[in-house]
């Protein structure tokens, strides 16, 4: 309730502003009052940030606006994260950043048009130095209004793999196996290959390791042993679908990958199971 209270307050202050506003342009025009004249740069920075004020509003209005009629329609709670949301409020705060630096350089008396006519080759060179910058934001966008990846996916992009906690306007936010928050640029993403495991349902889990051969006798002794350090989820792991493989024969150890498929994706229950599988790795090797 309080939530429709504030949106409403701002309606009203934006109904506000915009008669403040015509009546200052009429005020602004009539030189024929004498109060005015000696006043009219006064009344030009208040014209200005009225201006500024409207257009903040009326942002943040539309803003609210969108959101609302999106979440209604997709029929979304009120907290619930989604794309298209994260998509509209990075527009909304690139839209927010020109104004309040339109109405910097207005309030100090800075022609707009005559500043970035006067500086194309300044303006060239800004854009080359932070194209990077520029590249992140156009990519965070295309991102944000894609299926490809959504809030709460579990992804890998590149050698890092967790799940999608934040898009923002410059970086994804990937909350990996260890609790650790990576922060990966937006234009690094669009141009990496990326497995969804989430959208393609993949349930079938890989624990690589490397074992030094002097801490191995053989292969399915070492099978048998992961195998039943599992015992206790047998049950939500699909039954014949252990598997130790060798990837890489080295001069002195083994590149090792351990899999097996869960009957349902659950990434709570794959971290449990990948943290108790490492552990009994080391408890093998300290044994040896």
């Amino acid at each position: 309730m309080a939530r429709y209270f504030f949106i409403l307050l701002k309606y009203l202050a934006l109904v506000a502003l915009i008669y403040l506003k015509v009546r200052s342009t009429i005020w602004e025009g009539d030189l024929s009052l004498p109060f005015l004249t000696s006043s009219k740069h006064f009344l030009s920075l208040t014209n200005i940030l009225i201006n500024f004020l409207i257009l903040l509003l009326g942002l943040n209005l539309l803003k609210i606006g969108a959101v609302g009629l999106y979440r209604r329609r997709q029929h979304l709670p009120p907290n619930k994260p989604d794309n298209v949301i994260v998509g509209i409020q990075n527009i909304y705060i690139l839209l927010t950043s020109a104004v309040v630096l339109i109405t910097a350089l207005s309030f100090f008396g800075i022609d707009i048009k005559s500043l970035f006519t006067g500086l194309t080759i300044v303006a060239a060179a800004i854009s080359i130095i932070t194209k990077d910058y520029i590249v992140n934001i156009i990519s965070g966008i295309a991102i944000s209004f894609s299926d490809e990846i959504s809030i709460d996916d579990y992804i890998k992009i590149a050698e890092h793999k967790g799940k999608v906690i934040d898009i923002t306007i410059s970086r994804i936010a990937l909350l990996n196996d260890d609790d650790d928050t990576i922060f990966i640029p937006n234009n690094t993403v669009y141009i990496s290959n990326i497995i969804n495991y989430t959208k393609r349902g993949i349930r079938k889990v890989s624990i690589e390791f490397e074992l030094n051969l002097t801490f191995l006798d053989t292969i399915e002794e070492l099978e048998d042993n992961l195998i039943e350090c599992l015992s206790d989820y047998h049950s939500n792991i699909e039954e014949g679908s252990f598997m130790l493989k060798i990837v890489e024969i080295k001069k002195d150890s083994l590149d090792l990958k351990f899999q097996y498929t869960l009957k349902s994706i659950n990434r709570e229950l794959e971290r449990e199971i990948r943290r108790k599988t490492v552990r009994r790795v080391v408890n093998h090797i300290g044994k040896k």
